[in-house]
């Protein structure tokens, strides 16, 4: 479907190249001589590749409906990851290449995001941050807590991520997906 430049909004779906791209940002620019423009930045939905564009008020665009849907994980088989839609209670099966590297940070009964285009998953988005135990650390050496220092850690997901001397196996921390850093300690 065909939408004109000023119909834009963020999270919108477009079609560019053959590629199936989402807006992340957009700019109406009116230099002082010429005409308007504006400036998009898009994200490839399959690669995650940023591209930035810039179109004339007079073009239109191919939008492309992404339907935004809540799934619950619910088992794993092999490569193909099992979830299920929460408004419809549907099985759908994503498989480890299309999840990429959110796998690391996927909990049991993990509710998150998929984008749907024609009834298939196109991306999945993971929760931001994740309350996660640490199942394996080196243990600290009395007078570590003066400086400050990491060490690795995994946690109870099979991610290894690297967190500060004082944190002990057992310890419940905040993990941010998107760039798998530690965040915080939880009391519980």
């Amino acid at each position: 479907m065909a939408i004109t430049i000023n119909e834009i909004e963020n999270g919108m779906g477009l079609m560019v190249d053959g590629q199936l791209y989402f807006i992340t940002d957009f700019n109406h620019v009116k230099p002082g001589k010429g005409s308007a423009f504006v400036r998009i930045r898009l994200k490839n939905i399959r690669t995650d590749a940023v591209l930035e564009r810039t179109f004339r008020t007079s073009e239109s665009l191919d939008n492309v409906p992404l339907e935004r849907r809540r799934m619950q994980f619910t088992y794993v088989s092999g490569n193909e990851y099992h979830f299920m839609d929460q408004s419809t209670y549907e099985d759908t099966v994503i498989s480890k290449g299309l999840l990429g590297d959110a796998v690391k940070y996927l909990q049991d009964d993990a509710v998150v995001e998929a984008l749907v285009h024609k009834d298939q998953v196109v991306k999945v988005e993971m929760p931001t941050f994740i309350i996660a135990t640490v199942i394996e650390a080196d243990p600290g050496l009395k007078g570590d807590s003066s400086k400050s220092g990491y060490k690795p850690a995994k946690i109870d997901t099979g991610a290894s991520v690297q967190v500060p001397l004082f944190i002990q196996t057992g310890e419940t921390i905040k993990v941010d997906t998107r760039t798998g850093i530690y965040v915080e300690r939880v009391k519980k």
